[in-house]
């Protein structure tokens, strides 16, 4: 039994990397958690994970992008359990062609529609019952690109991630009133799959450098086990060793 025992957690992009920390994370304090994701059978692996650490998941399949059909799973996690008092958004996109003198406007659609749209979506789904019952804590996935934007990511995921913290800081204006807590956590570089859709992908070494899922998933439990009056506005984190420092990252074969 955690602190979160008998609260629901709902997560997107929770078939890897960050979600899936954050999902396990929550469940080892005790929430039910709803794992959303494009892919039935990482969500599924997800879930049995959860379940053999002693903890209890369901797995829901979900384009983000799609407003209705997220509407729908909360309607239905809804009538089963009573309440959503979680929500993390956190799927998530880059492109590999993502420079302005590259990237197509499909492209920058697509990383927008996701990284922003599909994150309101979600949030506008849930709120309602939280405004009701008085309490829910909201964490949107945004990116150490959301505060400084860098040529390593691009125009598309810095826009959209920069928007993601004005969004949670709105949030909070409207809806702090009514009990609602929402957090922006804007990670460095973390070692999740995506860092493979890179121009160029960075080396086991460098991976091994930076933070690693689980750390952030510790921060996710953190922060929704604070007590109801607390509101983290915001987490900046990043890898001790920080290359938006010391000068290394790479863009194809220039350094930065």
């Amino acid at each position: 039994m955690g602190t979160l025992t008998g609260k629901t957690a709902w997560v997107t992009g929770a078939g890897g990397g960050i979600g899936e920390a954050a999902a396990k994370a929550l469940a080892a304090s005790g929430a039910h958690v709803v794992l959303s994701g494009r892919r039935q059978a990482e969500l599924d692996r997800v879930a049995a994970a959860i379940a053999q650490a002693g903890g209890t998941a369901e797995a829901q399949v979900l384009d983000v992008i799609d407003p209705d059909a997220t509407q729908a799973i909360c309607d239905d996690v809804m009538a089963r359990r009573g309440r959503i008092d979680i929500f993390m958004a956190n799927a998530g996109i880059n492109v590999p062609n993502r420079a302005v003198n590259a990237i197509t406007p499909a492209d920058f659609a697509r990383v927008v529609d996701i990284n922003l749209k599909g994150v309101m979506n979600g949030v506008l789904a849930v709120l309602p019952q939280m405004r009701a019952r008085g309490d829910g804590t909201l964490i949107l996935t945004s990116s150490w690109a959301g505060r400084h934007p860098s040529r390593l990511t691009g125009p598309a995921y810095s826009a959209s991630k920069h928007a993601v913290v004005a969004l949670s800081h709105s949030i909070n204006q409207d809806e702090g009133v009514n009990g609602i807590r929402c957090t922006a956590l804007m990670p460095g570089e973390v070692a999740t799959p995506i860092m493979q859709h890179r121009p160029r992908p960075p080396s086991e070494a460098d991976m091994a450098r930076m933070l690693q899922a689980e750390d952030l998933g510790a921060m996710v439990r953190y922060i929704a086990e604070a007590p109801p009056h607390v509101c983290i506005n915001e987490v900046l984190i990043s890898p001790t060793w920080n290359r938006s420092f010391v000068g290394v990252a790479e863009l194809g074969g220039m350094k930065l």
